[in-house]
């Protein structure tokens, strides 16, 4: 049978559409108009006419970075960081997400409110850096990646996502012989693939996007691209190397831009693949019934 909306569900419809357009256009705005400056003539930049389109393509803004011997050793560093990282913390994440998610493990309350607890109030900065220099974490890459490998945000959703498996199949498992490290590895894991690529997503957004702790704990060498980003924004970095016929700040700009792109287009690349995933890990086992 043909079912017939109301004049009311059309125009509902119509206005969540509009907003949620509306919502992309703000997101994509300011995206497009970076990669137009980085594509614009220095004269085009220096009169205000570049807005979403560029004007003259100029290639020395991407020239001028690639050339500068720091920012692809950043550029590494952020992707050691995110790619170890981020297997880190799934390997952990889910060690400590499986046990926790079985309701007949001695402890298993107090554990999670352990968690919750910690998820609000922390030691604070000075604390958590005297512990990592104690530990002899400090100037040594390990202090970007052991700190901050467990999430307890990133722990309650894989630790929700573990409680929907049927626990028949477990003991079925159980009574064939296998163990419980057998179970997370045949069973378990291969039907959480979508919570753990929502983890993940998470997870290599926080170690590409960090440069705070880059700064505290890490070595010029060691610096992540977006703390290299973070030198430039703020001037004390490649602006005094630019050179041509241009204002220097000018240059800046296009630079800046430049910059921005390169550093976030990875990450934003990566979004698409994981979508489904990260949908379908958020919602499901969010609703019982």
């Amino acid at each position: 049978m043909r079912k017939y909306r109301s004049m009311g569900s059309i125009l509902l419809d119509f206005f969540v559409y509009l907003v949620m357009i509306l919502v992309l256009l703000a997101c994509l705005a300011p995206f497009i108009y970076m990669i137009a400056v980085s594509l614009s003539d220095a004269n085009a930049i220096i009169n205000n006419e570049v807005k979403f389109i560029p004007k003259g393509i100029n290639l020395d803004a991407y020239k001028q970075i690639f050339s500068y011997p720091n920012f692809l050793r950043a550029y590494g560093n952020t992707i050691f960081y995110t790619t170890i990282g981020t297997s880190i913390s799934l390997i952990l994440t889910t060690l400590f997400a499986y046990p926790l998610s079985k309701p007949f493990l001695r402890g298993q309350e107090i554990a999670m409110k352990v968690v919750i607890f910690s998820m609000f109030f922390s030691g604070g900065l000075i604390p958590n850096y005297l512990l990592i220099s104690k530990l002899g974490l400090t100037g040594t890459r390990w202090a970007m990646l052991l700190p901050f490998a467990i999430n307890q945000f990133n722990l309650i959703i894989l630790i929700s996502f573990l409680k929907t498996i049927p626990a028949e199949m477990e003991e079925a498992a159980l009574i064939d012989g296998l163990g419980y490290f057998g179970i997370l590895y045949k069973i378990v894991i291969p039907l959480s693939k979508a919570a753990l690529a929502t983890v993940g997503l998470y997870t290599a957004v926080f170690f590409w996007n960090d440069w705070f702790n880059g700064l505290i704990y890490l070595n010029t060498k060691q610096f992540p691209v977006m703390l290299f980003l973070r030198n430039i924004v703020n001037g004390t970095s490649m602006l005094g190397d630019a050179a041509g016929s241009a204002d220097k700040a000018t240059i800046g700009i296009s630079i800046k831009s430049a910059v921005i792109i390169i550093s976030t287009l990875p990450i934003i690349i990566l979004y698409p693949f994981l979508q489904k995933y990260f949908v379908k890990g958020l919602t499901v086992g969010s609703v019982k019934g």
